[in-house]
């Protein structure tokens, strides 16, 4: 759901101009295991690619690897700074494969105010818009980044917190008590703090609200005193590893980010195998496995083309050649 847009757009020119110019291919010895039987991608040759964070990183390591198992020559082009130059990738055929997040197309990229509060009816409209885009999107994971308030299980505790609107309700009764630590982007915008506080009646004085950066505010939740809530992002690895609780969005207000694979259409028309690939790994993606993917990375410090492989092998999806 992370959208990186300043910076990007100069770059998504570049892209769509001339095309990309990095990469590497895909070198692993990699098997068809529950998918890629009978190596239908033999002969394609394709390029994956992802935003620069971690957990999409690991999903379009995860395209390539069964792509790779599949047959195809694979070249690796994730790690794209921001999200539209990934976009704009899909889009000009400079890549043929990642995974997009709905509400990121929905609001961003097609111009929506306002989410579509069925995740999977939300799903359908992006899918149905995007075709004129030449962009097909596969049916969507249940792994949904979408924002979420963070709190310490130690504080939580003492305040009981499950939903935003229990955050209100403190609010309300003790506004002295509701301290928040946000990015600043976060804070000014209208679908971030200030819509949550008008949507769910929130009474958080000014002076309680301090912005810093997205990295910090986990430890400062976990750990300090002045930040009695935090943004964050539902498939945050650190989430688990912090002991942190997070809350339940109870009235919908931010948009279901849920991950799906998109294809260049011209792709998936060539090589209409590639649904049948990735279906399945998008049928056992969770918000959960996700947290735990992530904490490999961006806790332990792992690689994520080596914690995308691992699982994927796990998983049963490939194995090893």
């Amino acid at each position: 759901m992370r959208t990186s847009l300043t910076g990007a757009v100069a770059l998504a020119l570049v892209l769509a101009g001339c095309g990309l110019k990095s990469g590497s291919p895909l070198v692993d010895d990699v098997v068809p295991g529950s998918v890629g039987r009978g190596e239908p991608l033999k002969g394609a040759s394709l390029t994956v690619t992802s935003k620069n964070f971690s957990e999409n990183i690991i999903l379009g390591q995860m395209i390539g690897l069964i792509f790779k198992a599949a047959g195809a020559e694979v070249l690796d082009r994730t790690n794209l700074p921001g999200s539209i130059s990934a976009r704009e990738a899909i889009i000009n055929g400079d890549a043929d494969a990642m995974y997009e997040y709905t509400g990121t197309a929905w609001i961003t990229y097609l111009g929506n105010e306002k989410p579509i509060v069925d995740p999977q009816q939300q799903w359908q409209a992006v899918r149905d818009a995007d075709r004129r885009n030449g962009v097909t999107w596969l049916p969507q994971s249940r792994l949904n980044n979408t924002y979420t308030l963070a709190i310490s299980k130690k504080n939580n505790a003492k305040y009981r917190l499950r939903t935003l609107s229990d955050v209100a309700a403190l609010s309300q009764k003790d506004p002295s008590a509701v301290t928040v630590c946000v990015e600043n982007e976060f804070a000014a915008r209208e679908d971030g703090l200030l819509g949550m506080e008008k949507a769910y009646g929130m009474k958080i004085p000014a002076a309680n609200i301090q912005k810093m950066d997205a990295g910090i505010i986990y430890t400062q939740v976990s750990k300090s005193n002045s930040c009695l809530l935090g943004e964050a992002f539902t498939t945050d690895g650190r989430i688990t590893s912090l002991n942190l609780d997070t809350l339940q969005d109870n009235k919908h207000f931010f948009p279901n980010y849920n991950a799906a694979p998109v294809i260049h259409t011209a792709t998936i028309e060539a090589w209409p195998a590639i649904a049948g690939l990735l279906n399945p790994l998008s049928a056992r993606l969770t918000t959960a496995i996700a947290q735990e993917l992530n904490a490999k990375v961006d806790v332990a410090g792992e690689d994520p083309h080596e914690v995308a492989k691992d699982w994927l092998i796990e998983e049963g999806f490939i194995k090893e050649g």
